[in-house]
């Protein structure tokens, strides 16, 4: 190989390899505290506002359309206050990102959704921040992408998380692929979507179920080859 490409390679593959390991820290603390923030502004606002939920409890997804509003409304609140300061300190990440991904979806469904969708053009104009009639789904759905990396790829170093982990010794597994992992994935996006889209939804809980079924009977063959052996 050409010394020239051969160190300029080297060089790519250093930089990229500094920008992994820094990687493992910036990105997840700088997310952790921006949707940290968002969220405890949402619930602060609930916590010294007054309940609208009654005005809208219709258009919320089973179960909270008959729930009484108050409780929502106290659920809401708590776990957005407390899921943001979870987040900020990054215990429980993983868990708490979820949860708000969860209210996000609920919070789509009922006030950013549009409220007919027959063809791609009504989700189009409902991708905005300013409701025209067509929803206004554009910054729900960042705030869903932002959370993405936090469940599914934790707190990054610098977090409680990891600190706890490394107090205990927890060994870190190095990445696991096949149908179990993408089981998980797919469970992961199908009890959202219940609340916004239940078609989709129950599409990806049964994709998941079947993926789950897939990989511990696989699990299980290889465990009986062993055996055998």
């Amino acid at each position: 190989m050409n010394p020239t490409v051969s160190r300029a390679i080297g060089f790519w593959q250093s930089l990229t390899a500094r920008l992994d390991g820094a990687g493992e820290t910036i990105p997840p603390l700088i997310l952790r505290l921006i949707m940290g923030w968002e969220f405890y502004e949402s619930g602060l606002e609930k916590l010294h506002g007054e309940n609208w939920f009654t005005d809208i409890q219709s258009r919320f997804p089973f179960p909270f359309d008959v729930i009484p509003a108050n409780l929502s409304w106290c659920i809401a609140t708590w776990f957005e206050l407390i899921g943001a300061i979870m987040l900020w300190i990054g215990l429980g990440t993983r868990v708490f990102a979820f949860i708000l991904l969860f209210l996000t979806f609920v919070a789509t469904a009922a006030v950013h959704w549009p409220s007919m969708v027959t063809m791609w053009s009504d989700l189009a104009k409902g991708y905005a921040i300013t409701d025209m009639g067509h929803g206004n789904y554009k910054l729900p759905l960042l705030f869903s992408v932002m959370l993405l990396p936090l469940i599914f790829s934790g707190a990054g170093k610098l977090s409680l998380d990891h600190l706890i982990a490394k107090r205990f010794g927890a060994t870190m597994l190095q990445p696991l692929y096949g149908p179990l992992t993408w089981a998980v994935a797919a469970a992961v996006f199908a009890i959202p979507f219940l609340m916004l889209m239940p078609v989709l939804g129950v599409a990806l809980l049964v994709a998941a179920i079947a993926l789950a079924l897939v990989g511990s009977r696989s699990i299980s063959a290889r465990s009986t080859g062993q055996n055998r052996r």
